[in-house]
């Protein structure tokens, strides 16, 4: 008898364990669940922002986040472990083969639009660099300016390279570290180096970076002749990466390629709703869209 209430209440626990798992298990909707994404480093900032409050408004909604350079993250995307990736470009038409070949839609959708900021050390005589400069440096001609990028595997760099018209670093003047917040000390201790990385890494928001920031300023860049914002020299101000007066700017995207209506789908339609653009305007980046300010007026 002994036996068969020992299995009796092993059969029960069994039971009751799977009826807890099934409970504690949250389903996916727009607002819950968990979500995998992949996140350029150069716009982590503004992204981890979103996701905090994101999760304050939907407690159920978890997300696994992955921060790494460009470069790092794209083959995960591709090779189909992670579905959503937000990084500051569309995808290229090879890399969405990957996709639409097995019928997978690929949803991208703007928020923000950034910008690459140069930075040098407060101490520094020069507050101003010219694009034109900036291709001559990278591509070997000699200047007496060195740049250094948030990381060689960065969008930072591609954007550029590919501005430059060139393959690789050159032998001279270029070069690397590791992370944006690398780039940040390096320039706030040595007045020989340009610094080159995301926008949103220079913001006063940024706490734990106050120390550095406090001697590094930003330099105004002007365009190269012809083209928008080649009449003086501008900084990367909220107003001019708004107004598209700043040479080097860009969108950051949310891609989300997971074939379902879920997590990602309600995370990328908040990203664009006067909600998530809120939170974009105060970061000091340019929202997808303005949205509109009321005005109460009161009779004295």
């Amino acid at each position: 008898m002994m036996k068969y209430t020992l299995y009796i209440f092993i059969v029960l626990g069994l039971i009751s364990c799977k009826g807890k798992e099934k409970q504690d298990e949250v389903k996916e909707t727009r607002t819950s669940g968990t979500l995998r994404i992949l996140v350029d480093e150069s716009v982590s900032p503004i992204v981890k922002e979103q996701i905090n409050i994101f999760g304050l408004d939907y407690p159920e909604a978890k997300f696994d986040v992955t921060i790494k350079p460009e470069e790092k993250i794209i083959p995960a995307f591709l090779n189909d472990s992670v579905r959503v990736i937000v990084m500051p470009r569309l995808l290229t038409k090879a890399e969405e083969k990957y996709y639409t070949q097995r019928g997978i839609r690929i949803n991208s959708t703007r928020f923000a639009v950034d910008g690459i900021a140069l930075i040098t050390n407060k101490d520094n005589i020069d507050s101003t660099i010219t694009v034109k400069e900036v291709i001559d440096i990278l591509q070997g001609k000699a200047s007496g300016k060195k740049l250094v990028f948030d990381n060689a595997y960065s969008s930072t760099f591609q954007y550029l390279k590919q501005l430059a018209n060139i393959s690789q670093f050159p032998a001279q003047g270029v070069y690397s570290k590791n992370s944006s917040a690398e780039v940040i000390k390096l320039i706030a201790e040595d007045k020989t180096f340009i610094g080159i990385l995301g926008v949103d890494w220079i913001s006063d928001k940024n706490t734990k970076l106050a120390e550095y920031l406090s001697k590094i300023k930003t330099l105004a860049v002007k365009n190269l002749k012809g083209k928008v914002g080649d009449d003086k020299f501008y900084q990367p101000t909220q107003d001019n990466l708004i107004n598209g007066v700043y040479p080097f700017l860009r969108n950051v995207n949310i891609i989300d390629c997971e074939g379902r209506d879920g997590l990602g789908t309600g995370f990328a339609t908040w990203l664009r709703s006067q909600r998530g653009q809120l939170i974009v305007l105060k970061s000091g980046l340019g929202p997808h869209k303005l949205m509109p300010r009321q005005i109460n007026l009161t009779k004295e």
